[in-house]
């Protein structure tokens, strides 16, 4: 397991990321979605998943623990796009995430970097951007989601 790119957002993810960012359009999201470790398919399975609903489809499960919801990050959220012209590549952030009081239940492998259109979008309309190892077996505590400062995501 590592993390990676789902193979629909090659060459789309700053993009996708700067739709958020600019609210273009308005009520885009970059939705984060926590996976549950019993059953999750391998990583070479997942990466050819084009959208939410496509990941959820087979084997792999969300979440479900009480305490566990999908995070919801708008424009303001979100850091401008900035190319680094010195290093030749591009670097998306993220702000750290907390889950309060997450209850034991679902043990969560992986959290998932999606793209939603719009408020209300199925899963169908949401897409998979990057998939990152997180094994955690929540307890009731709070789970915090650490966000590298380069970013979640490098584009060179």
């Amino acid at each position: 397991m590592a993390d990676f790119q789902f193979n629909v957002s090659k060459g789309r993810a700053v993009e996708l990321y700067n739709r958020v960012k600019t609210s273009d359009p308005v009520n885009s999201a970059l939705i984060l979605v926590a996976l549950a470790a019993a059953n999750v398919e391998t990583d070479a399975v997942l990466k050819d998943k084009d959208t939410l609903a496509d990941v959820l489809s087979g084997s792999t499960d969300e979440a479900t623990n009480v305490g566990y919801s999908r995070k919801v990050l708008a424009a303001a959220d979100l850091t401008a796009v900035v190319p680094d012209d010195v290093n030749d590549w591009v670097d998306l952030a993220l702000p750290d995430q907390t889950w309060a009081n997450v209850q034991a239940g679902s043990n969560w492998s992986k959290i998932l970097v999606c793209y939603r259109p719009a408020t209300g979008s199925a899963d169908s309309a949401i897409v998979p951007l990057t998939s990152h190892d997180f094994p955690i077996n929540p307890d009731g505590s709070n789970v915090v989601a650490q966000v590298d400062p380069s970013g979640f995501f490098r584009a060179v």
